[in-house]
């Protein structure tokens, strides 16, 4: 696939492929995931301050820079190349998003904060019986004089730990549709039990019992967030699709460098024609990945039939791909493949985890042959 990238979209992606090679340590990022506060507030009014980009993909209007689609995928995919645990898809895609869409003088204050990385954001969508499909949801809102009261739970929220505000989707009565709520992470009756996943990141089971919240917390129109919801996951989708490609790429260029290294029988074993295979092979996958990437990222204004398809497409092909390259490059480099030394064994848990976010390859093969079905 030939795709061609602006000389402002290539500055851009070189721009924060530089920085995070000079600022983002590997070592630093695992102690803050695993005992620390799950992220480094420095980088992140880094990438706010002085890289500029947590603004680039939001309108000009709250102080970003008005980018798209491309401009996301790109940020994403740096940050996944060096493995950046900062809430970038909840907070700017997914939390960005959904703000945008619903407009309003709320919407656009938490915009702000987003862009000038004061606000950091969690979506509170899943709930027990909802798989990976946001419209099953039990959770409850009612009015109640100039305020919402809202009731229900939601399971496995990342990066709720880390946000100021969640954003949580419920039920009003007599509408069909959903709606979308804004919710103070210090809000009282809001509980959360967090918890580290296995790729080392922060998520949390929530509980809203009785969580009261001004009117104007309910964002765009009551029962009418279905179509935004929906496009924000197909956004979610695109966004960590690229940023495993990143991963993926960087996983691939360690396991060649180390096939060149690793010596058996006196001889590096990158020259085992058998290793070689496997090495090609984990290539034409990772070009796979990068094709549906860039094809969900050019869909995403597309109609949304055709949006659901890319979106269906993208996350199947990435999901095979991540399982395929993390397991043979996990297996090229032996047993030390899976200690915490190495920086592969900390990639192959995110391609993991990844593989199962927003749905599994069995789950969106199925969505797409539904989607195509006469």
């Amino acid at each position: 696939m030939d795709f061609e990238f602006t000389a402002e979209q290539q500055l851009l992606r070189d721009t924060v492929t530089e920085f995070l090679a000079a600022r983002y340590d590997m070592d630093k990022s695992r102690a803050a995931a695993r005992l620390g506060a799950g992220r480094q507030p420095e980088i992140w009014q880094a990438l706010a301050q002085e890289v500029g980009i947590l603004g680039a993909s939001l309108p000009e209007s709250v102080g970003g820079f008005g980018g798209g689609p491309i401009e996301t995928m790109l940020i994403a995919e740096a940050l996944g190349e060096a493995l950046v645990v900062e809430p970038y898809v909840d907070t700017v895609v997914l939390g960005g998003g959904l703000l945008r869409r619903a407009g309003g003088e709320r919407a656009e204050a938490l915009l702000r904060g987003i862009v000038a990385g004061e606000v950091l954001t969690a979506f509170a969508a899943l709930e027990a019986d909802s798989g990976y499909d946001v419209r099953r949801v039990s959770a409850t809102a009612r009015p109640d004089a100039d305020s919402w009261i809202l009731d229900g739970a939601k399971v496995v929220v990342t990066s709720a730990p880390l946000a100021t505000h969640l954003l949580v989707t419920a039920r009003t009565p007599g509408t069909a549709g959903l709606s979308l709520f804004v919710v103070d992470a210090q809000a009282a009756g809001l509980t959360l039990h967090p918890y580290r996943t296995i790729d080392e990141r922060r998520a949390a089971d929530v509980v809203l019992e009785g969580v009261r919240v001004p009117a104007d917390a309910l964002l765009g129109a009551e029962g009418g967030a279905d179509e935004s919801l929906a496009l924000a996951v197909d956004e979610a989708i695109a966004a960590i699709s690229a940023e495993a490609v990143g991963g993926m790429r960087k996983v691939l260029a360690d396991t060649v460098e180390y096939a060149k290294q690793r010596k058996q029988f006196g001889v590096p074993i990158g020259s085992f024609q058998v290793l070689q295979h496997r090495m090609v092979d984990m290539h034409l996958e990772l070009e796979q990945a990068i094709a549906a990437t860039y094809l969900v990222t050019l869909k995403l204004d597309a109609e949304p039939a055709e949006r659901a398809r890319a979106s269906a497409a993208a996350k199947a092909t990435v999901a095979r791909a991540a399982r395929f390259i993390g397991q043979h490059a996990v297996q090229l480099h032996g047993a030390m493949g899976m200690t915490e030394e190495l920086a592969i064994g900390h990639f192959f848990k995110r391609l993991t985890a990844v593989q199962h976010e927003w749905g599994s390859a069995d789950y969106h093969t199925a969505r797409y042959a539904a989607l195509t079905r006469p």
